[in-house]
């Protein structure tokens, strides 16, 4: 995936930088042949079309199919489109809770500048503006609605498919078993699965790392750039131990483990040697751990070590003994701590006593797509772009309703990380779309995580931890 998200990216400059060369040509012939006022002006529209149109960081073709395999046995029922709009399978729904339709979409020419939009009932979920290929459309919580043969879809800014395939995926709810959530960073836990823990019959929350660098804007407080990384340590360390209270998990059950950002992966290839913070100075992973809730081993020496960090999570998973882990999706999500993160906590499992069953698989982030799920907030998650095949794992995507929706609004309004004006060209940026292109943005939060995170769904792939050789393999793997 990453090859293929260097080639794309390498695409995507070298058309910009022809677009560009050719602006200036047509630029420099209007000033010569028309009027010199004509360049000042051209150039302005040219940045406003830029800015409302060309914007987004989308590193691969909007006409490519996403490809998708499901575990063998998933049923795919063939669904058709009427020409009422309503939904008709043609033969009666399975058992099961998360359901994915896979239909091809087509924008229209109006869906190259605005983005197509899917309304399954009340809701809504975006696609890539010139998007031509397979997509997957999520339909969970629908299911009395399309049983009913009432569920109806409609297009705009886009054309539906006569045809396509339903696949039904059927999962316990994990909210009643015993889970751990692995957060690589403070909110982490609360961007993917604040709806999930908040109604776990039991949770534990543990935070990998302090979070405290890129924190120049501390640095309007008086404070040099180590002191305003150590402040940033400080408040997002605080941020993973207070605000899942507001999910119903208490102190007791949070754990910071105060290793240092973008520094996991490091560790992981050298899992002896220590590695400090980048920008606080601080190499002593203690002073972010004082109100754990029970003694690590990493609290002996204090080293950031990769021993230390795996050997911390081996008596996490010994002292909450979870059932079902939830961590970063490896091949999906590409953020460095991340992947890492998930490489950490398959390695303490292979070692540990306590042998979870599942692992529920997050992404915060993507390779290729930065809007994703597109669409303004509150609306449903269709699945991500896979441009090259995933693993076949399954899905689970359990609905939040409205209140749950306002209260993880809440959790990461809490989060410092997400506070804060946006800079004066974001603002512009989004001022220009929102009369351009029609995009909208919440009231709760002008961080893009209040757009991408508060949806009707939160979406989990679903692996089973099928014992001690299999997770060795995968953390052996890197995976």
């Amino acid at each position: 995936m990453t090859a293929r998200k260097q080639q794309l990216l390498k695409r995507h400059r070298r058309h910009k930088r022809i677009a560009l060369l050719v602006a200036l040509v047509v630029l420099a012939l209007a000033g010569v042949l028309l009027a010199w006022w004509l360049v000042p002006l051209l150039l302005l529209l040219g940045w406003i079309a830029h800015e409302a149109w060309f914007a987004d960081h989308l590193f691969y073709a909007p006409g490519d199919d996403y490809r998708y395999h499901f575990p063998p046995g998933t049923p795919r029922l063939a669904a058709t489109l009427e020409s009422d709009g309503r939904l008709r399978l043609d033969e009666p729904l399975p058992p099961g809770e998360t359901l994915i339709l896979e239909l091809r979409i087509e924008a229209t020419l109006l869906g190259r500048l605005c983005d197509p939009q899917v309304w399954i009932g009340a809701d809504r979920q975006d696609f890539e503006r010139g998007v031509a290929g397979l997509r997957y459309l999520n339909l969970s919580g629908q299911r009395e609605a399309l049983e009913r043969g009432e569920l109806r879809l409609r297009g705009r800014f886009c054309r539906l498919a006569a045809s396509g395939a339903l696949l039904v995926l059927e999962n316990p709810d994990y909210a009643q078993q015993r889970l751990m959530v692995v957060a690589p960073h403070a909110d982490d836990a609360e961007l993917a699965a604040f709806g999930l823990y908040s109604r776990a019959a039991e949770a534990s929350i543990v935070t990998l790392t302090q979070g405290e660098i890129e924190a120049d804007g501390y640095r309007r407080l008086g404070l040099d750039a180590t002191a305003a990384a150590r402040l940033k340590g400080r408040l997002r360390s605080w941020d993973s131990l207070a605000v899942p209270l507001w999910g119903g998990v208490g102190q007791q059950r949070c754990v910071q483990l105060g290793y240092y950002c973008l520094q996991l992966p490091a560790m992981a290839a050298e899992p002896a040697q220590p590695f400090g913070s980048r920008e606080s100075g601080e190499t002593d992973i203690r002073s972010a751990r004082r109100h754990n809730p029970l003694p690590l081993p990493g609290d002996a020496d204090g080293q950031p070590n990769w021993h230390n960090l795996v050997a911390d999570l081996v008596a996490l998973l010994e002292h909450f003994r979870p059932e079902v882990l939830v961590t970063p999706h490896p091949e999906l999500d590409p953020h460095a701590d991340h992947v890492a993160a998930t490489r950490a906590l398959h390695e303490a499992v292979a070692r540990s006593a306590w042998k979870p069953s599942t692992l529920l698989l997050y992404a915060n982030h993507l390779h290729d797509n930065d809007r994703w799920p597109m669409g303004p907030a509150e609306g449903g998650i269709a699945l991500p772009p896979a441009i090259e095949a995933l693993p076949a794992d399954g899905l689970w995507s359990p609905t939040l309703d409205a209140a749950v929706r306002l209260d993880k609004a809440m959790a990461l309004a809490m989060q410092h990380d997400l506070q804060g004006r946006l800079p004066a060209k974001k603002r512009l940026r989004r001022a220009i779309q929102r009369v351009l292109a029609g995009r909208r943005w919440p009231a709760t939060g002008e961080d893009e995580f209040f757009r991408k995170a508060v949806r009707r769904h939160e979406l989990f792939w679903v692996r089973p931890l099928s014992g001690h050789a299999a997770v060795g393999a995968k953390a052996r793997a890197g995976i």
